[in-house]
Order: C-alpha cells, then sequence, then structure tokens
C-alpha cells in the first residue's frame, strides 16, 4: 500500500512555494524596464537589478539551510515571508537606483529565507518510497509560476504601471502568511554530533552540503543556460518577427512539465536517476537548439515542449537526488545547497552570456547554450551518472 503524498501540509506548502516564486517573478521581469523609463537606468544596471536579487536570496539560503535545525521551518517561513511583504511596499517609497538596487539585494534574502524552508519542508514530508514523484508535484508550483508570472507581470505593468504588480504581489504574500498557519510540521531534529557552541563557528559544513555539491553544480549550470531563454527571449523573439508565438512560449512549457510529471516521476522512482537525468539534458539541448533555428512560431512551441520536458524535469529530481542521503537535520543545508546553486546561475547567467552576447548574436547564442547542455550530460557522468544504478531505489 502507497504511503499518503497528498496531506493538507504537502498542500499547502506547495502553495507556499507557488505564491513565493509567483512573487518573485512579478517585479523581476519587468524592473529592469521601468528602472530604464522612470530612472534612465543602463541597461547594464537594469540586468543587475534582476540579478542582485538572486544574491540577496543566495545568501539567505546559505544562512536558512545553516539554521534550519535552530528555529525549525515554520519559524523560518514566518521570518522569510514577513521580510518578503514588508519590503514589498517599499517599491512605492525609492525613488533612486542605488537605493532600488539595495531593496532589491534585501528583498531577495525574504525570498532565499522563505523559498528554502518550504523547500526543506517538502524533502522532509515527503514519504521516501515517493521521493521522486512528490518532490516532482511539489516542483510544479515552481514550473506554474515561471509560466504564470511572466505573463501576468508584463500584462499588469502594460495595462496599469508598476504599482500594480507591487500591490498584486504584496496581497499574495498576505495570503502566503495566513496559509502558514495551516502547516503541521513535527519538530527538526538535532543534530546531535554538533553542539550549540560549534554550531556558532564558522565552517564550511554549516552553509554547504558536501554530498549534494556534485547535483547541485550541475544545477548551477543548467541555470546559466536556461538564463538565455528567460533574459534574452523577448528580445529575441521580436528580432526574429515572432513576438506573438513567443507570448505562448511558457504556457506551453508549464503544459509540457503538468503533462509529464507524473511519468517522469513514477520512471524516476522505479528505473532511478540516469533515467530520467540524461534525457533531461538531450531534450534541453533540443529545445535551445530549436530557438537557436527558429523560423516560425511552430519551431518556437515545439522548442518549448523539449525545453519543458529538459530543464521542466531538472529541478524536481536534481533536488531528489541531493536530498537523498542527507539526514533529516541537514535537510535544511541541502536544500539551500542545491537551489542557492541553481538560483546563481540563473542570476548570473545574464552576465556571463551577455559579454557574448556583441560576438555571437542571439542565435548563436541559444547554439551555445545548447552545446553547453551537452557538455552538462558529460559533466553529469563523471560527478554522479556513473555511480548511480539503473534499478536503484529511493
Amino acid at each position: 500500500m502507497k504511503e499518503k503524498l497528498w496531506t493538507t501540509t504537502f498542500v499547502v506548502n506547495m502553495m507556499l512555494n507557488f505564491i513565493f516564486y509567483l512573487v518573485f517573478y512579478l517585479p523581476t521581469v519587468v524592473i529592469g524596464t521601468m528602472a530604464m523609463t522612470n530612472y534612465h537606468a543602463s541597461a547594464s544596471i537594469a540586468g543587475i537589478l534582476s540579478g542582485i536579487f538572486i544574491v540577496g536570496g543566495f545568501v539567505a539560503r546559505l544562512w536558512t539551510g545553516n539554521n534550519m535545525k535552530r528555529f525549525g521551518a515554520k519559524k523560518l517561513l514566518y521570518i522569510g515571508t514577513t521580510i518578503f511583504f514588508v519590503l514589498t511596499f517599499g517599491y512605492f517609497f525609492i525613488h533612486s537606483v542605488g537605493l532600488l538596487l539595495l531593496l532589491r539585494l534585501i528583498h531577495g534574502m525574504g525570498f532565499g529565507i522563505a523559498a528554502t524552508a518550504s523547500g526543506t519542508l517538502a524533502g522532509a514530508i515527503v514519504p521516501s518510497s515517493r521521493r521522486g514523484e512528490g518532490i516532482g508535484y511539489y516542483a510544479l508550483s515552481v514550473t506554474l509560476s515561471s509560466a504564470v508570472g511572466p505573463f501576468l507581470s508584463m500584462f499588469l505593468y502594460r495595462l496599469y504601471g508598476f504599482n500594480a504588480v507591487v500591490l498584486l504581489s504584496a496581497l499574495l504574500l498576505f495570503i502566503a502568511l495566513i496559509g502558514i498557519f495551516f502547516l503541521r510540521i513535527q519538530a527538526t531534529p538535532a543534530d546531535p554530533s554538533v553542539s550549540e557552541g560549534t554550531t556558532k563557528k564558522f565552517a564550511w559544513s554549516n552553509y554547504f552540503e558536501k554530498q549534494a555539491v556534485p547535483i547541485s553544480f550541475i544545477a548551477f549550470l543548467i541555470g546559466i543556460s536556461y538564463s538565455s531563454i528567460l533574459s534574452f527571449m523577448d528580445a529575441y523573439a521580436q528580432n526574429i518577427h515572432l513576438s506573438e508565438a513567443a507570448s505562448f512560449f511558457f504556457l506551453v512549457y508549464a503544459i509540457t512539465v503538468l503533462v509529464s510529471r507524473p511519468v517522469t516521476g513514477r520512471i524516476f522512482d522505479r528505473f532511478g536517476d540516469n533515467a530520467v537525468m540524461y534525457p533531461t539534458y538531450l531534450f534541453f539541448a533540443l529545445g535551445l537548439l530549436l530557438i537557436g533555428f527558429a523560423q516560425s512560431g511552430w519551431m518556437l512551441l515545439l522548442a518549448a515542449v523539449f525545453v519543458g520536458l529538459g530543464y521542466g524535469s531538472f529541478s524536481p529530481f536534481g533536488q531528489a537526488i541531493a536530498i537523498r542521503s542527507a539526514e533529516v537535520h541537514r535537510l535544511g543545508v541541502t536544500t539551500s545547497t542545491f537551489f542557492g546553486l541553481m538560483d546563481m546561475g540563473v542570476g548570473f547567467g545574464p552576465f556571463i552570456l551577455g559579454l557574448l552576447m556583441p560576438l555571437l548574436g542571439y542565435r548563436n547564442l541559444y547554439l551555445a547554450s545548447a552545446i553547453l547542455a551537452v557538455l552538462i550530460a558529460v559533466i553529469y557522468y563523471f560527478v554522479h551518472g556513473r555511480h548511480s544504478h539503473s534499478n536503484q531505489d529511493i
């Protein structure tokens, strides 16, 4: 008999994570445009305004992972969501690029604390026999937000301006604060090998889980490759006159993930890591190639299908690999290691790829990202794939 997966806490936690990532996308997608329009910021500063939020989130993820056993997931959810909520109103009072950069940095910290606490909770409450399936469903909250967020952000900004985006963000986070109350969480066990005094001393192990670093490094590289889509898709689509098709790209991406996730989750649980991960890199590379070669709308939307099967499948199963061997008291550190490095890839990717843009142009940039996806498959083999068995149980 299967262990129960769809508990109230699991569903509410999925809702919370959906809100956290939705609010991440809402201001981030249009913050650069707003800064260039209202404050005459340069394109490079506009890019930094997006990336610095991720930097704040990364720092907060490390702190959260180190303090998970001290505060517990529920208290950290309250702390992170409250910071995220209160600082959202700061956008109404900021009138300079310098202060906006500072706000984005601290605002990202609230997101990092909340998202890491939610991800750690997901890993703790999912039955071990259904970990791939459970984490796969949980990660749909991120997938759906990545489809709804950019669309909603651009829609509200064009019709009602940036203030409407901020107000919706605040409303959603207020709902999240109420939702946390309905979580039923057992206390996180203390680390039996570490005393109260030693936890206060600096040690890399307090912030990074060594066993999770290999798959987290893969996540970092995947994030860099995926950032080519998040950062340049809109401008590229305008350049090749496919803006209408591009507006449906993330919708097709989300539908693909929704349809495929139940199947890929069961394959992962039954046949092991490599049965899902190698096709993931292949599909992702094919999607990036199709974007680079796109001459028509259908090619762009077909690319969205492959990106959904590729990148859309990596995050949940990468997390499942990362937390598999983690002890309960190390789930927070492990989760922050994985998502922190993945976020850093997405955050710093635009800077790295932006340096290549003048040399390569849009099409070649996507072809280069596809080559990177193939190289990631090779790196994965050496850091994890060759050690994984096809009949592995989770």
